[in-house]
């Protein structure tokens, strides 16, 4: 152990630290500011724990705390008020923030420059440049900067909340404090006296020194568990992230495209949500929630860590936090089903061919009178796991919008009502009755603007609902133009475990998304942005936007 000296949002701080130990740990394990959060350290590559060292933004992850001794660290805590709070109810008012779990290191990020006025469009996109958000979409955060701030217009933050919980299917909260960090993540709210859990690395020996009753199986998977996040993750052998210099390629053959209709695969794609898997739990306790305030792109729906929690908790009698590394989400946590598939227009009916690597649904093409033909056939491949993640639906409907593009379907007169409404260049209705429509402004795979229209019942609050199509429209030029991780189709290992290496689409990339809420009658429909998604995407596939 060592002994190190520090001012820390101006109380000065006498710790005693393990060889090695990050400003990450010592912050959130030892001085319980929870505002730096853990994305994925020791990467340094999201930017979600940065703190402010001498003045100067630096990422807590990758700094060992003996580099701090004698100097003055600065949290979202001992940031300026005026600054603070400014910036929180500016993020707030633009709907800059969704989960929230980012948004504390962006901040931090922002204020030198933001008190000094000096948030020039060049200079926010360099600072960030060195964080990852994927819910957002970034137009808001530099809206939410750049702007002139006029009189904030008198809201329901609760109805803002309601519109969040049904596109994300979670509880949410929608407030200045998100913005601050104060969402309530399960790890954020586990007592500090809880023995900690990590899943142990396939093949990993425990280090030298842990006792064979470390390692333990919980929820199907094997974990080691310590008296804190640090030694646990030393026992464990904790794998470090890499990134291969191999190109993911879609792991199905993709067929020829039929006479005048569309064919398309996909990778291997990693939903990239920020908060790492985590829960906590009570012996016979009910296990902290992993979707505190987002919903993971369905990512979580079928994770592990609560009932790893719960199981253990019972079986030590006392409180125990699991905890996932980035790398760790990467391995064990789903991805969307890779596949490869044709669509044509025969007649009136749309037929799909898909291979899947596991279960997608198949959307419809009522709203313009036609049937759809689907032939699926499921083809179980060697990698990480599969499931529904957010619209299972999307790649059907991507393929048959695009076949529609490729036969010269003439869709305005086939709709009426608010499909008609919405209609630019192509219209997805979701299986919950909300429509989208889209139009790309590009010049060959350069996209200049995108143009959405949306109709989801009453928006509840429009800041929100225009945020969330716009991270769906991120997201889904992502998936179409960018993202993918590489994986060994002869073991099913993934090669690419570093976050930058998953191709979201980066701040400076992100063309502007113009964003109309329809006026419709019906109440609020859920999960309107997955509408946005899917013909955000399919726009791509008919603009021949896919690598």
């Amino acid at each position: 152990m060592t002994t190190v000296n520090f001012v820390c949002n101006g109380e000065p701080i006498e710790s005693a630290v393990l060889d090695g130990e990050s400003l990450l740990t010592v912050l959130r394990e030892r001085l319980q500011l929870r505002s730096a959060k853990d994305g994925c350290a020791p990467q340094g590559q999201c930017g979600c724990c940065t703190v402010l060292i001498d003045g100067e933004p630096r990422v807590a992850c990758v700094t060992p705390i003996t580099r701090v001794a004698g100097r003055t660290v600065t949290t979202i805590e001992g940031l300026d008020p005026t600054t603070r709070t400014e910036l929180a109810d500016r993020f707030c008012d633009a709907g800059a923030t969704q989960c929230g779990f980012c948004t504390p290191g962006i901040i931090m990020r922002i204020a030198p420059l933001y008190e000094q006025a000096r948030c020039e469009r060049v200079a926010l996109d360099r600072a960030l440049a060195a964080h990852l958000c994927r819910c957002t979409g970034w137009q808001t955060i530099v809206e939410a900067v750049v702007a002139e701030r006029a009189d904030a217009p008198r809201r329901d933050l609760d109805a803002a909340a309601t519109r969040a919980t049904l596109e994300t299917g979670s509880p949410q909260i929608v407030g200045p404090d998100v913005a601050l960090g104060a969402a309530g993540f399960a790890d954020d709210r586990a007592p500090t006296e809880a023995l900690v859990a990590v899943p142990r690395p396939p093949g990993s020996p425990l280090a030298s020194g842990s006792s064979p009753t470390d390692a333990v199986e919980a929820a199907g998977i094997e974990f080691v568990v310590a008296s804190s996040l640090v030694e646990a993750r030393v026992s464990a052998g904790k794998t470090q992230g890499r990134r291969t210099t191999l190109k993911p390629r879609p792991p199905f053959a993709v067929p020829p495209a039929p006479d005048g209709g569309v064919a398309w695969g996909t990778h291997w794609v990693e939903p990239a949500y920020l908060e790492p898997d985590a829960s906590w739990c009570e012996p016979g306790g009910t296990a902290a929630s992993p979707v505190a305030n987002g919903g993971a792109f369905g990512g979580k729906v079928d994770g592990i860590a609560a009932r790893a929690a719960r199981e253990l908790a019972d079986r030590y009698g006392r409180a125990v936090r699991v905890v996932f590394s980035r790398e760790d989400v990467v391995r064990l946590g789903p991805k969307r089903p890779p596949i490869a598939g044709t669509a044509v227009l025969d007649g009136s009916t749309v037929r799909l061919d898909i291979v899947a690597a596991g279960p997608i649904d198949i959307a419809n093409a009522d709203r313009y009178g036609l049937d759809v033909d689907a032939n699926v056939e499921v083809r179980p491949l060697l990698g990480p796991p599969v499931a529904r993640l957010r619209a299972p639906w999307a790649e059907s409907a991507v393929l048959i919008e695009a076949a529609l593009d490729a036969a010269s379907f003439e869709r305005a007169g086939r709709l009426d009502g608010l499909g008609a409404a919405v209609l630019l260049d192509n219209c997805v209705e979701s299986p919950h009755g909300a429509f989208a429509g889209v139009a790309l402004d590009h010049s060959g795979s350069s996209v200049r603007s995108v143009h959405v229209r949306v109709a989801a019942g009453d928006p509840l609050d429009d800041i929100v609902l225009r945020s969330y199509c716009i991270g769906a429209t991120h997201m889904a030029l992502g998936w179409m133009t960018s993202e993918g991780i590489t994986v060994d189709p002869e073991t099913g290992e993934v090669h690419d475990l570093t976050i930058r290496s998953f191709g979201v689409v980066r701040p400076k990339d992100m063309p502007e998304v113009v964003v109309d809420i329809v006026d419709d009658p019906r109440p609020p429909i859920p999960h309107a942005s997955d509408a946005v998604f899917a013909a955000v995407a399919a726009a791509c596939l008919a603009g021949k936007l896919v690598p």
